[in-house]
């Protein structure tokens, strides 16, 4: 199989404009990100914009980048123009705002891919805080005996009080698609509860294609804003200290 790493990367973020560009430690975001997918040791690795500013950047680190349209209204499109383009049977979608992304739970992904036993992965954690089960910006997953997705929403699923509360399964954002997957997504229309939970892969649960779900001890810490660079260069100290 045909398999690469996309991460889409664009310029113009509401909350963060210029996101991939930010220093950390001394490295821009997206070459942080990149860096850490070429870990995992899989070879193709593609940065995904629409913007020359974050090209130049991946070029003059020495990454594989593309430019993509400027039309796409989200991350899942722009990764359909690359595997168009490339041929490719699977992508691994990496977030380009994870710096501290696992380059282990990518390996774990892949190796799933390569089982052939569905055609999306993502992957959850055991997730013991209730302020966290409570926050709408958190998305949580309920999950069926072979760890195949139910639902996913920013609601608290399923219902639990807090008396009895343990945990909940955390959403993290990596994905893997194959060509199918990406096909029915890019070629539907989005579906009523996609659009209430404004979460875009109920789509793929809509019409009948399972998303299986690796579960991981990885703790996801993206970078929304500008006060979250402190944070992941803080926890690059500790491990160089470490």
């Amino acid at each position: 199989m045909n398999i690469a790493i996309v991460i889409p990367s664009r310029y113009d973020s509401k909350r963060f404009k210029g996101k991939p560009l930010a220093i950390i430690n001394g490295k821009t975001m997206i070459q942080r990100v990149y860096e850490r997918c070429k870990e995992s040791k899989i070879n193709n690795v593609i940065v995904a914009t629409d913007d020359e500013r974050i090209f130049n950047e991946v070029k003059s680190f020495g990454g594989d980048v593309v430019m993509t349209s400027r039309e796409h209204n989200s991350g899942t499109e722009r990764i359909y123009e690359v595997m168009e383009n490339n041929n490719f049977d699977w992508v691994i979608n990496v977030q380009g705002d994870e710096p501290l992304i696992s380059p282990e739970l990518i390996k774990n992904i892949y190796e799933e891919v390569l089982l052939n036993k569905s055609q999306v992965i993502s992957a959850v954690r055991k997730n013991h805080c209730y302020d966290d089960f409570n926050n709408k910006n958190i998305v949580k997953v309920t999950l069926d005996k072979d760890n195949n997705a139910l639902y996913f929403s920013r609601s608290p699923i399923p219902f639990e009080l807090k008396d009895g509360f343990d945990f909940f399964y955390h959403h993290i954002g990596i994905y893997a698609y194959s060509k199918d997957a990406i096909n029915l997504y890019v070629n539907s229309k989005s579906t009523e509860l996609e659009k209430t939970e404004k979460l875009e892969q109920l789509r793929f649960l809509f019409y009948g294609i399972k998303v299986r779900m690796i579960i991981t001890d990885y703790v996801s810490i993206g970078v929304d804003t500008k006060e979250d660079i402190k944070k992941i260069e803080e926890i690059l100290r500790k491990n160089e200290e470490n």
